[in-house]
C-alpha cells in the first residue's frame, strides 16, 4: 500500500503549527499522525501538503495511491475500510474525502468515482486546539497501540504507584522517587526518557522518546511531552511536539507548543478568562479572532519561538513561527512571526540571525538546519 496523508481546507485551522510542516507531521498522544498510520499499516506514509513545504515533505506516487485525510483520527473500523479500499473508490464522511485509492496524483471526489460512507462516526480532528481536547483519546489508542502483547520495563521500588497495569515503561526508561498514579489514564514513558525525583504525575500521560521531566514537577492529566522535549513546573492538558523545553517553573494549561520553542523560567499561560467567557484564537486565513467553543485554552505557539523569563501569556495567544519574546508586559494575542521582542510595535527578527539562532539550537541535538529548512523558513518570513 503505498500511503499519502494529504492537507486540505483544514491545514489552515493548524496555523501556526502547520507553517512548517503538513498536517499529518503533527503529534497527538504518543505518535505523529504519519507515524499512527504507518503503526496501523505497516506502510511508509509520504505527504501531499503546501508547495513551499514539499522539498522537505513530498508525496510518492505510485501506480495506486492511498489517500488519507489526517484529520480523521483512526479507529479499527475506519482502518479496516481503508484497508479494504479498490482503486476508484473514495471513503467518504458527511460530504468529506476520508481516504481514497486511485491512479492520480491528487484526491479526488468526482462521478467516476464510487462513494463509500465511513461506518460510524470517526473523531475529527479539524483546529489546533483539537489536539488538546483530544489528547486524552490519543493517548489511550497509542498506549494499547504501543505496548499490546508487550511487557513494560520493571518500575522501580522507590516509586509511589497506583494501578501499576497502565504504566509501560520502554527501554532504558528511568523512574525514581516519583508518584505515578495511573487510575483514570495510562503513563507511557518511551525509550530513554526520564521522570526525576519528586514529580508527581497522573495520567493519562505520553513522555516521548528521550523525554525528560525534572524533579518536582507537577504533571496534570492529557499531557503529551514529546521526544527529546524537557519540562518542570506545573502542565496540564498541553502538548510539546519535539525538542522543545519549558524546564522551569510556571503553569502550561491546555495549550500546544510547536517544535524548538524554548519558554523561559517562570512563563505562564493563562487558559481561563476572568470573565469565563469563550477563548477565541487568531485565524490566519480569516484574519481575525474566530471563536474556539472552549471556556479553558492557553498557547499555540509555533516552531522556533521563544519567551523570555517570566513572560505572562494571556488566555487565547497565538505565537508565530520563530518569534522572541522578551519585552515587557503582556504579549499581544497575536505575536508575529519573527518577532524581535513580541510586542504589537516589536521590529523584525534578520532572517540571517533567526537562522543561525535556529541552526545552534539544533546543533545541541546534532541535527542540521537543512537546505529545505531555510528554504520553508524563508517563506514564511517572506509572507
Amino acid at each position: 500500500m503505498n500511503v499519502i496523508l494529504f492537507d486540505r481546507e483544514y491545514r489552515d485551522n493548524f496555523l501556526p503549527l502547520t507553517f512548517t510542516k503538513p498536517v499529518g507531521q503533527l503529534r497527538m498522544g504518543v505518535l505523529t499522525f504519519a507515524e499512527r498510520w504507518e503503526k496501523l499499516l505497516q506502510a511508509k506514509v509520504s505527504f501531499l501538503t503546501e508547495a513551499y513545504l514539499s522539498e522537505k515533505f513530498f508525496p510518492n506516487f505510485n501506480d495506486e495511491n492511498t489517500f488519507i485525510n489526517p484529520c480523521f483520527f483512526p479507529n479499527h473500523d475506519l482502518v479496516e475500510q481503508i484497508k479494504g479500499l479498490e482503486v476508484g473508490q473514495n471513503l467518504v464522511f458527511e460530504g468529506q474525502i476520508v481516504a481514497c485509492k486511485t491512479g492520480e496524483s491528487t484526491p479526488q471526489q468526482n462521478d467516476d468515482m464510487e462513494i463509500v460512507a465511513v461506518s460510524g462516526k470517526p473523531l475529527t480532528i479539524f483546529h489546533a486546539w483539537d489536539l488538546f481536547t483530544h489528547n486524552d483519546a490519543a493517548i489511550r489508542f497509542d498506549f494499547d497501540l504501543l505496548t499490546k502483547g508487550r511487557q513494560s520495563q520493571p518500575i522501580s521500588p522507590t516509586n509511589q504507584v497506583l494501578f501499576p497495569e497502565n504504566i509501560f515503561l520502554e527501554a532504558g526508561a528511568k523512574v525514581e522517587f516519583a508518584i505515578l498514579n495511573a487510575s483514570a489514564g495510562p503513563i507511557y514513558i518511551g525509550k530513554d526518557a526520564e521522570i526525576m525525583e519528586g514529580s508527581m504525575i497522573r495520567g493519562s500521560l505520553a513522555l516521548c522518546d528521550h523525554g525528560k521531566i525534572n524533579m518536582g514537577s507537577k504533571i496534570y492529566p492529557d499531557c503529551t511531552i514529546g521526544p527529546y522535549c524537557k519540562v518542570g513546573g506545573e502542565l496540564n492538558n498541553a502538548i510539546l511536539q519535539a525538542y522543545s523545553n519549558k524546564g522551569h517553573d510556571g503553569f502550561l494549561g491546555n495549550s500546544v507548543i510547536g517544535e524548538w520553542c524554548n519558554l523561559g523560567a517562570d512563563t505562564n499561560t493563562s487558559n481561563l478568562k476572568n470573565n469565563y467567557a469563550q477563548v477565541k484564537l487568531w485565524h490566519y486565513k480569516e484574519q481575525r479572532f474566530i471563536p474556539t467553543g472552549l471556556q479553558f485554552c492557553g498557547l499555540i505557539m509555533g516552531d522556533f519561538a521563544k519567551s523570555a523569563i517570566n513572560t505572562q501569556f494571556n488566555t487565547g495567544t497565538v505565537v508565530g513561527v520563530s518569534a522572541n519574546i522578551f519585552q515587557a508586559g503582556f504579549p499581544p494575542n497575536k505575536v508575529e512571526h519573527f518577532s524581535w521582542g513580541g510586542n504589537k510595535d516589536a521590529e523584525k527578527f534578520t532572517f540571517d540571525r533567526a537562522c543561525e539562532a535556529a541552526e545552534k539550537m539544533m546543533e545541541r541535538r546534532n541535527i542540521e538546519l537543512t537546505k529545505a529548512d531555510i528554504g520553508i523558513l524563508e517563506s514564511i518570513y517572506n509572507l
